[in-house]
């Protein structure tokens, strides 16, 4: 199975999206953080993503008898390169745009089944802007928005921070005007 369909499964992405961060984490605490799931559908994706190389055993210890694994992302496996979305075909782009938003819907329905949501005092936020820009402004844009991003993917979890999900989206809404009529 390669990356594309690995990463293809909302199960599977979820699990990717739970051990982001640096954490090492067992099937059960896994099956803890994705309570809507059943255990055994936890348990064969764990194991997909294992055999794909996208999850390795960080350590394994004796628990009453059983082998427990702890698991790490690799994280160099667990996201397409420039390369694998060059290649993606509309059908694809389609099929991994609709998985995404199934996952954030999955995601945030949960978050909103937690007895002490409260979407105001966690800043949550869904949002849409309209931006009009240049080829070179977009460039700008999306340096930008790296740039005030990926330090923050390095933080590891610690008590006083909680996990985010940020799912920028960006997309051209409509093909620029050439006529007379461009502002």
């Amino acid at each position: 199975m390669d990356t594309f369909e690995l990463l293809g499964h909302p199960v599977r992405l979820r699990i990717v999206h739970a051990m982001r961060g640096g954490r090492t984490l067992t099937t059960s605490q896994l099956c803890a953080r994705i309570p809507d799931v059943s255990k055994a559908t936890v348990y064969r994706h764990i194991e997909l993503l294992a055999s794909g190389g996208i999850l390795e055993v960080a350590d394994e210890r004796r628990v009453r008898g059983a082998v427990e694994r702890r698991y790490r992302l690799r994280e160099d496996r667990a996201s397409f390169d420039a390369g694998m979305i060059e290649s993606m075909s509309p059908d694809d782009h389609r099929r991994g745009f609709a998985m995404a938003m199934t996952i954030l819907l999955t995601e945030f329905h949960a978050y909103l089944e937690r007895d002490h949501a409260d979407p105001v005092a966690d800043l949550v936020g869904y949002r849409q802007h309209a931006v009009w820009l240049s080829r070179e402004e977009l460039l700008e844009l999306i340096g930008e928005l790296r740039g005030a991003i990926a330090p923050r993917l390095a933080n590891q979890s610690r008590p006083d921070r909680a996990r985010y999900l940020l799912s920028p989206i960006l997309f051209p809404a409509e093909e620029p005007s050439t006529g007379p009529e461009a502002d």
